[in-house]
């Protein structure tokens, strides 16, 4: 049964391999005489839009019909201390990969806050449920090995979306599967997937829940949602790598401001 199991899903691997190439080149190029637009479409980097733009729809009809109205129930019956202490454990669970990536990275501070916030919560937090370190001074980062390729200067890659996963360029993605390499419960539930499938469900959830007003207000004042959202991921994503640190490269020229 698990060889079938495997093989189906190598079967659907390639599939999705294969209809990529082939959509490779379905993105409309622009007029090589318009440099507008031939900057604006370097600057997408989303060379098969066609079928990222059709998977965001899938995943826009699944929010529409079933993840958002769970999130608003989740947010409408749980109390805010359960939600919370809910939160509290999910973050607390992934201590272990935002450690190694704070390593990883050699944010010896960062990772010394890690370590210490997993210790408090973990012991006087209750297993996660409260978040006594943040009252510390110890308060919640987030890493990951997207972002750490990101900080040994690894690019992004063209734009992809993907069913349930949603924007996942080749560096995020590789980035998602090494954190499930570094992260403990991936061994000790090794056999029971289910918990992991259940963890993964109830994150979402929890996130859905967290921006149905943000959400709400990307999609009502985009021209182009799709758009909006490939932009702010990319524009989340360059914050997340930074850790907060000023790019001069981005800052004005002065010269342009007289």
């Amino acid at each position: 049964m698990a060889n079938v199991t495997n093989s189906r899903t190598k079967s659907l691997w390639v599939t999705l391999g294969v209809t990529l190439t082939l959509l490779a080149g379905c993105a409309t190029k622009p007029d090589p005489a318009d440099p507008a637009a031939i900057a604006a479409y370097e600057e997408a980097n989303d060379p098969i839009e066609p079928l990222n733009r059709y998977f965001f729809e899938l995943n826009r009809f699944a929010d529409i019909v079933a993840l958002r109205p769970v999130a608003e129930i989740y947010d409408g019956i749980l109390p805010a201390f359960a939600k919370d202490s809910l939160r509290n454990v999910l973050d607390n669970l992934r201590s272990p990969v935002i450690l190694a990536n704070d390593m990883l990275q050699g944010e010896w501070d960062r990772a010394e806050v890690t370590a210490t916030r997993f210790g408090i919560n973990s012991t006087i937090g209750v297993l996660g449920l409260m978040d006594p370190a943040s009252g510390r001074g110890y308060a919640r980062h987030g890493e990951d090995f997207g972002q750490t390729l990101g900080t040994w200067g690894v690019a992004e890659g063209s734009y992809f979306y993907l069913p349930i996963l949603g924007p996942a360029p080749p560096r995020d993605l590789a980035g998602f599967t090494v954190d499930l390499a570094f992260d403990p419960l991936t061994y000790i539930w090794w056999d029971h997937t289910e918990y992991s499938v259940a963890r993964f469900m109830v994150s979402g959830v929890d996130l859905r829940a967290r921006n149905l007003t943000t959400i709400d207000e990307i999609e009502r004042t985009s021209i182009d949602y799709y758009a909006a959202v490939r932009s702010l991921y990319r524009q989340s994503r360059k914050a997340e790598i930074a850790n907060g640190h000023i790019d001069e490269d981005d800052l004005p020229n002065i010269d342009d401001l007289e």
